[in-house]
């Protein structure tokens, strides 16, 4: 059999489920997940299997209007991801409806020569009668190849999504191992998995206002990981809601966060949380290349 290896950039506007389809092409989680909007932050590779074809499939953050400089380098590492595709896929929140910025988006993405698809998601969610008058309307600003109504949570729509993606891509050798199904490092993916668990049990705005560097991560003899974390906040009033009262919520963000890993990688893990007060993490060069973030002014 002829191997085939492609690129498919999936972008879209923020909490359109781009990082749940990922995950759900791929067969296992690679990208952090919640109901918050922006919860992706850089690009992230899933690298996917149908037949003899290996998709990657670029997560990027959701594109928005951006107010700062962490903001303006969320929107370039979306716009970056999209370079050298393939396809591009534009994830629409068919429950939400066509908005501004997916407009905007989908206007953008209208004058781009690659072949692109448009993939209506949470259709289980969404009014049926207006799906066909969303995909009408979005196919009058952009020329797409192809038009799919797909669910990422409940897979209704994917396997034909997967089947024709695969059926897109150029013939080539295959890119990763077989049994590779992500780009990110463990280290990194630990990052990514305790800031999930600070987006799923922490107020709507705290998320945002913080980050999380792994600063220790070390395999111990008996085959499990120590991981040393830090949780940067900007305010001290935030570092007292990391922590909780007498400690509990930093515990159970701690024991989330292990047991996802552990679930993950499947080996125990040690996790030593941290909690720090940085006022302007956000313009520190060394977090942004972490990130994998490009320094943009």
């Amino acid at each position: 059999m002829i191997q085939k290896c492609g690129l498919v950039a999936v972008v879209g506007a923020p909490n359109a489920g781009k990082s749940t389809l990922v995950n759900a092409l791929v067969g296992q989680k690679v990208a952090i997940v919640s109901p918050k909007a922006q919860t992706t932050r850089a690009r992230l590779l899933g690298v996917a299997i149908e037949g003899e074809t290996q998709l990657l499939l670029v997560d990027t953050p959701g594109i928005f209007e951006p107010k700062r400089r962490f903001d303006r380098a969320m929107v370039a590492a979306a716009w970056g991801g999209a370079e050298g595709a393939d396809v591009l896929a534009l994830v629409v929140d068919a429950k939400g409806g066509l908005g501004a910025k997916v407009t905007a988006i989908a206007e953008a993405l209208a004058a781009r020569p690659e072949p692109k698809h448009l993939i209506l998601n949470k259709v289980d969610l969404a009014d049926k009668a207006k799906l066909l008058l969303h995909a009408e309307r979005l196919h009058t600003l952009v020329n797409f190849a192809e038009t799919w109504f797909v669910s990422a949570q409940t897979g209704d729509g994917l396997p034909e999504l997967k089947r024709a993606l695969a059926a897109a891509m150029p013939q080539g050798p295959w890119h990763y191992p077989e049994d590779q199904v992500s780009d990110a490092s463990e280290r990194a993916l630990a990052s990514e998995v305790t800031r999930e668990q600070l987006f799923l049990q922490l107020h709507a705005e705290l998320p945002y206002a913080s980050t999380v560097e792994t600063e220790k991560y070390v395999e111990r003899a008996d085959g499990s990981v120590e991981i040393h974390q830090q949780i940067l906040v900007e305010r001290p009033t935030q570092r007292a809601i990391v922590l909780g009262k007498s400690g509990e919520r930093i515990k159970q963000i701690g024991a989330r966060a292990r047991a996802e890993l552990a679930a993950i990688t499947g080996r125990g893990v040690h996790l030593y949380l941290h909690v720090k007060v940085k006022p302007g993490w956000d313009e520190d060069r060394s977090i942004y290349r972490d990130m994998g973030l490009d320094w943009v002014d």
